[in-house]
């Protein structure tokens, strides 16, 4: 050694060179292997996020294009829960709108009016006296009747003879106006329609149609509210705003029903149109 500053390199226990360049090789091969690996991580998750974001919109899509079908249906589906099924449900298209009551007091419009020509016309425009239609035996079954209620006969297509309820009762509200005191002279001199009956009959369709419309006013009972308003500006007084709003089916469409089902006067008929009923299906009387 003398005086030389000289310092021995040896490898390390158990390592030759060539060792140790492998293991750095090794170093570089592990660092490539966790760069990889952090990619793939990385490429993973991405496509898992846009897979997501696909996911996520399509459902949106669906769910806008359900919710969309619903709000559509919506008229169609609160028609068939608070209404006896009948095919007027599905044909005529139902819908539902705010409509604003012609509620004064004081003018009277072209239906309150004492009977004349003009008032009459305007209320047969309503469809207060159509003609039985027919449906078909599987919508008439459907719709509550049953084998015991008049029906065509099959040789002219068969089904059964119906009215619109609806339209029913806007022919009982008739004969009420038709009836009150300051018409029922009017119309007991024309003598047609039901005023071609007794009196004591026609008592009775005027009461049968009072009681008739009595339970559709409490089978739909509005539930809206009546507010006041104020008049006569000297000393002002409260008085009931009968001009309210309120959701209404499209008449339109249910007349229209109705209308274009009418079956022909019964005086143009043939004899054998009407199916002969089976001897149990007679009632005894009117009921």
């Amino acid at each position: 050694m003398g005086g030389n500053d000289y310092h021995e390199t040896r490898p390390l226990a158990g390592c030759s060179d060539a060792e140790e360049v492998d293991d750095i090789d090794g170093l570089y091969h592990a660092k490539d292997t966790a760069t990889q690996l952090h990619k793939d991580q990385r490429h993973f998750y991405l496509v898992l996020m846009m897979t997501l974001v696909i996911i996520s919109s399509i459902c949106s899509g669906l769910l806008g294009v359900y919710l969309g079908h619903q709000t559509r249906d919506l008229d169609a589906t609160c028609a068939a829960y608070t209404t006896q099924y009948s095919p007027v449900l599905k044909e005529a298209k139902l819908k539902y709108s705010v409509s604003r009551f012609n509620g004064t007091f004081m003018q009277e419009d072209v239906y309150r009016q004492t009977g004349s020509t003009e008032v009459d016309a305007a209320w047969e425009a309503l469809g207060v006296n159509y003609r039985a239609g027919v449906i078909s035996v599987e919508e008439g079954l459907r719709s509550g009747l049953n084998s015991a209620h008049v029906q065509r006969s099959p040789k002219y297509g068969g089904g059964f003879f119906v009215n619109v309820e609806g339209l029913h009762h806007l022919h009982c509200l008739d004969l009420l106006r038709k009836s009150l005191y300051f018409n029922y002279p009017h119309y007991k001199a024309l003598g047609t329609h039901a005023f071609t009956n007794a009196d004591d009959i026609l008592r009775l369709h005027v009461s049968h149609c009072l009681d008739t419309l009595r339970q559709v006013l409490m089978c739909n009972a509005d539930t809206g509210v009546l507010g006041q308003v104020w008049y006569n500006k000297a000393e002002p007084q409260a008085f009931p705003d009968f001009k309210t709003e309120h959701k209404c089916k499209n008449f339109e469409a249910i007349r229209k029903w109705g209308e274009l089902r009418q079956e022909p006067p019964v005086e143009a008929l043939p004899p054998d149109y009407i199916a002969r009923p089976a001897t149990d299906d007679v009632l005894v009387e009117v009921p």
